[in-house]
């Protein structure tokens, strides 16, 4: 398929930030910087940066492939440098650019739709760290999900732009969509069943190993889902779905026993109370404290996804000492050094640290299109 110079435009709506639930009353302590900073900013690691759609689609803009290309140029300068400096695997969100790709065609399904999106992504971004001395190689990745998951029971993931109530269920009733409120408006939620195996990780892990100085950006979108046929395990067949990119992204440093996670947003860390007077962010936090507060939950469709993944690459990995980070795109130097962001550990004094001198800006309304991962 030609894809077309422009996409259509995307409506407004109202930008909200992501917000952690309430913590518990317990004493907690004030660190600045964290402590994070005082093993990483000298030593080479390996890992798994994840990018949402504030890397490709700026809030207000069209989702054009100009400014697709412009948004990636922005990006790039930031992660050529730490690519100079550590060994980094690139990953990406796509519910923008899929659920433009199902409008232009109501026909495909989404594991072709994601597949389309992910080499229309991974060729901007390609081109852009190209640009700054950088050879990137997307990889199509299939991930394995299960079909007869309870995730094809209840839709959460976002994708495409946001309706009117008249519109939504003009379209719900003529296309079949699940449509489910998002803010003070609508958007079409697709299954998003959990990562079970990531197929090409072998060949990921070649890249890294023969050809350090090369970028692999995979699992874009969450990957291509597919599942196997039970009577024939061998064989593949496409599932209609959109995988969460940040779950895929925390089995994906998982399996490459990367030493962090880094899930890149524009909105920071996680906070507590935010656009309040007491607002306040984290500044590193084990998960059991993130589990025992619920923080994220009120939030399906953006921030918890990102915190769960985070826990989950803490608990599941086997390497001494993992952690995983949520923070700014144009801050990911200070979250190495430990400076910015919320750092997610399993040695946290009391479970929580919080970003010392620091209070969330007040919260405020725009007729911007919300940014979605």
């Amino acid at each position: 398929m030609m894809l077309s110079r422009t996409f259509q435009p995307l409506q407004k709506s109202i930008t909200r930030r992501f917000l952690a639930a309430p913590a518990s009353t317990s004493s907690t302590k004030a660190s600045e910087p964290s402590t994070a900073g005082s093993d990483l900013a000298n030593k080479k690691l390996r890992l798994v940066v994840a990018v949402g759609g504030n890397a490709l689609q700026r809030r207000g803009e069209r989702l054009t492939i100009e400014n697709m290309l412009k948004a990636a140029a922005d990006m790039a300068p930031t992660m050529a440098k730490l690519t100079r400096k550590h060994e980094i695997v690139l990953t990406h969100g796509n519910g923008p650019q899929v659920g433009e790709l199902a409008l232009e065609r109501s026909g495909a399904t989404f594991d072709v739709l994601g597949a389309e999106s992910m080499g229309q992504i991974g060729f901007v971004l390609a081109q852009a760290m190209s640009s700054n001395g950088v050879t990137a190689v997307p990889i199509l990745t299939q991930v394995v999900v299960d079909a007869y998951s309870d995730a094809f029971k209840d839709p959460t993931k976002y994708v495409g732009p946001i309706y009117g109530p008249h519109e939504a269920q003009a379209l719900q009733q003529s296309l079949g969509w699940t449509i489910k409120p998002d803010g003070e408006y609508f958007r079409r939620v697709v299954p998003s069943p959990g990562p079970l195996e990531i197929l090409q990780i072998d060949a990921i892990k070649t890249l890294l190993e023969h050809n350090p100085s090369v970028l692999p950006i995979a699992c874009g979108g969450g990957g291509v889902p597919v599942s196997r046929i039970p009577a024939n395990p061998q064989t593949l067949q496409g599932v209609e779905a959109v995988i969460d990119k940040d779950a895929c992204g925390a089995k994906l440093a998982t399996e490459l026993e990367a030493d962090a996670y880094i899930i890149l947003t524009d909105g920071g860390g996680i906070w507590e109370n935010f656009g309040k007077p007491d607002a306040k962010e984290m500044s590193e936090v084990t998960p059991e404290y993130l589990l025992g507060t619920k923080a994220g939950k009120k939030f399906p469709g953006s921030m918890g996804p990102k915190i769960q993944a985070a826990i989950d690459f803490v608990q599941q990995s086997k390497r001494p000492g993992a952690w995983a980070a949520i923070g700014d795109l144009k801050d990911v130097a200070d979250i190495l050094a430990g400076k910015e962001g919320t750092v997610v550990k399993t040695d946290v004094s009391e479970g929580v640290l919080w970003r010392a001198g620091k209070s969330g800006p007040g919260r405020k309304e725009t007729k911007e299109p919300p940014a979605r991962a």
